[in-house]
Formats: structure tokens, C-alpha cells, sequence
């Protein structure tokens, strides 16, 4: 079979003809990308830096809010799913071959304060004008998220991790664990010297 007949095959003549029109608008308006699929939305495109051979299903929004170049880094090889949305204040940095599902949410920030540090915020206190909370975020090499999680901010999550379906991730991960729940939690590590995974105890 024909490599045009297996694309056709792959993806109909009409998906073909979507992806044909994605590849060129992508190359044109973002530097290294493989494809991102349209519609996107992109905010302080200047801020963000795409490494080679990035790939996202249709409705990315990133959004970099701050004034710096390298808010929103994504290294080489990282593939999004449907519905990815990035919000970056201060610095949000994708490790190479990163790989997400589709609806899933990260930010490296928070309106309000709702610790007991004595800095609270006041339930009257209008929600826009609340002062932000902000704290990096990085996700290592290799690491896999599955669908509908949210990293939230302060979050690192360690080389060649994973992220189970439906997390939402508000502490450090190490690397070579698994993650599930909300708040999300280490079920299992890879140990390296049996080369197995091994379930953590709560």
C-alpha cells in the first residue's frame, strides 16, 4: 500500500486534507512545531518557546501572562492531547518526549490565600482582584499525564513519571512513580534494583 493510501486509510480524505491545512499554518506561525492542530489559542506567543517536533490535538490554549521570554518552555519531542490548557505567570517547563492526554489543566498560579499563614483572603474579597499565588512548575522527561488532570501550582514531577486519569496534583512528585487521586497521591516506584514496580503503602 501507497504511503498516501495509508494517510487516506488513516485518517479519511477530509481528515487528511485538516491535517495538510494544520501542518502548513503551523509551520508558518510557530518556530519547530511538527503540527498543532486548529483551533488554538495562544497568548504572549513571544514567551513561549516550542521545542522541535512538538504535536497538540485541537484546542490548545496557552496562555503567558508575564513579561518574560521562557515563561511557558517545552522541550523536544512533547506531544499534547485535545484540550490542553497552560496557564504561566512566572514559569511553567515541559521536559523532552513529555507526553499528555486530552483536558488537562496546569498553571503555576492561584487567586488568594486560604492558608493560615495570616495573610488570608477574605470570602467578600471580589475573586479577580485577589493577589495571585505563584510558584513554578516543571515536568520532567519522559513523563506521561493522562486524561482530565490538573497540575497545579508549585508542582515538580520527577523523570519518567505517571500521572493516572483524573489527578489533580498539588504536591512534588519524585521521579519513576505513579500517581493517582485527588489530591493526587504516589501508589507505586519503580525499583531499580529488582526492576519492578513496588506499591507504596499509605
Amino acid at each position: 500500500m501507497s504511503s498516501l493510501a495509508s494517510l487516506v486509510e488513516r485518517y479519511g480524505v477530509f481528515g487528511l486534507l485538516r491535517l495538510a491545512r494544520d501542518i502548513v499554518l503551523s509551520r508558518f506561525l510557530f518556530r519547530n512545531v511538527r503540527v498543532v492542530r486548529y483551533p488554538w489559542y495562544v497568548r504572549g506567543g513571544s514567551y513561549i518557546e516550542f521545542g522541535k517536533g512538538f504535536t497538540s490535538g485541537v484546542g490548545l490554549r496557552i496562555d503567558a501572562f508575564g513579561s518574560e521570554p521562557g515563561q511557558v518552555t517545552i522541550g523536544d519531542h512533547v506531544q499534547f492531547g485535545d484540550y490542553v490548557h497552560v496557564a504561566a505567570v512566572e514559569s511553567v517547563i515541559f521536559g523532552d518526549h513529555v507526553l499528555m492526554a486530552s483536558r488537562v489543566y496546569i498553571s503555576d498560579h492561584d487567586h488568594g490565600n486560604y492558608g493560615d499563614d495570616g495573610a488570608t483572603t477574605l470570602p467578600g474579597e471580589i475573586q479577580e482582584t485577589r493577589p495571585l499565588r505563584i510558584a513554578p512548575v516543571k515536568l520532567g522527561r519522559n513523563v506521561w499525564v493522562g486524561e482530565n488532570v490538573c497540575i497545579l501550582k508549585g508542582v515538580e514531577i520527577g523523570e519518567n513519571s505517571v500521572i493516572g486519569a483524573g489527578a489533580v496534583v498539588t504536591r512534588s512528585v519524585p521521579a519513576d512513580c505513579i500517581v493517582v487521586g485527588n489530591p493526587g497521591r504516589v501508589v507505586k516506584r519503580f525499583d531499580h534494583s529488582s526492576g519492578r514496580w513496588i506499591k507504596v503503602k499509605d
